[in-house]
């Protein structure tokens, strides 16, 4: 490890190949915590090279449990995290509302480290329990078109890196490659990630994986569909920028989006949005993003069809059902 930071600290970068050496060992505890957090703190100084995410994704693939969808067709919704927004669990909302309009959803995540509620801490909270016993994950998925894999279950190797990321408290790379390796790797993935240039490799990533994909930042800093504002949206074909007002929705104010400071808060605002008694800004979000999720599946229908699908999912209360079976 020495003699890779010393080349870091000289501004050299890694090579695809060495990047996925240097994880491996840090998996393998071959460096002890002071150098593993050197070695991150490298990369909040400088940006990380497309070559060296690769590498990063590289390892945690070969080293995380897999799970055999057996060529069923299924979709992530993943953020970054890491945009310090401290909004609602929209992602995860999102993927149950996508499970309610019918299809089938492998939902990647964790707990917050540079938010307070993360996906994981939310679902926990609300009865979920977690598994990474693969014929459990394809009941759940024809029970209730959902299933959560719990990043700490299928990454036992990152138990070396939690403490450090956890004194650190910001976002690090870990954040950029935890959407990169669903251990699924499901066959259509939306992405929100924290800035421009993450989602410029992000699309490198996947066009190089042959995949399905969407890839959302919203260029006042979310990474979801926030409708405060103009977001960016990367897929297989194209490159655009679209506003609140082109997908029919209300242009809202950050306020709107808090998703509170504790669990118990995360999982009232988690239960009023199933329920249909949320605000009307969560629900305007929640169906932006699902929408979203839906038009990746379907790219031959219009993304305001999908939106209402979306709309649709939650109004009939199908997502709540969905939700009711995954964690009953």
């Amino acid at each position: 490890m020495k003699e890779i930071l010393s080349r870091l600290y000289e501004h050299e970068r890694l090579s695809r190949e060495e990047a996925r050496e240097a994880l491996l060992n840090i998996s393998h505890g071959r460096y002890n915590h002071i150098q593993v957090a050197s070695f991150i703190t490298v990369f909040l100084m400088r940006s990380i090279s497309i070559q060296e995410l690769q590498g990063f994704r590289d390892a945690l693939l070969e080293l995380c449990v897999p799970v055999n969808l057996n060529g069923m067709e299924a979709i992530d919704i993943v953020g970054t995290g890491g945009d310090s927004k401290n909004t609602f669990n929209v992602s995860t909302l999102s993927a149950v509302v996508v499970a309610g309009a019918g299809h089938k959803v492998a939902k990647h995540g964790s707990y917050g480290v540079s938010s307070a509620v993360g996906s994981s801490n939310v679902l926990m909270a609300l009865g979920y329990e977690f598994t990474n016993d693969e014929s459990e994950l394809r009941r759940q998925l024809d029970r209730s078109n959902i299933c959560f894999l719990h990043a700490p279950l299928f990454h036992p190797a990152m138990k070396e890196v939690v403490p450090v990321r956890k004194q650190l408290g910001m976002k690090t790379f870990f954040n950029m490659l935890g959407p990169l390796v669903n251990p699924a790797q499901p066959s259509h993935q939306l992405f929100g990630t924290f800035s421009q240039e993450l989602a410029r490799m992000y699309q490198y990533v996947m066009q190089e994986t042959g995949r399905r994909f969407a890839i959302v930042y919203s260029l006042d800093g979310y990474d979801e569909i926030s409708l405060t504002g103009p977001f960016k949206l990367r897929t297989n074909e194209r490159d655009t920028i679209l506003t609140p007002e082109e997908l029919g929705k209300p242009k809202l104010q950050h306020g709107d989006l808090y998703g509170g400071e504790t669990e118990e808060e995360a999982a009232t605002i988690f239960r009023n949005v199933l329920n249909n008694e949320g605000s009307p800004a969560q629900f305007e979000v929640v169906t932006a993003n699902a929408g979203l999720a839906i038009h990746c599946l379907k790219p031959e229908q219009s993304l305001e069809d999908c939106i209402e699908e979306a709309k649709e999912s939650l109004l009939s209360r199908r997502a709540l059902k969905a939700f009711q079976n995954l964690v009953n």
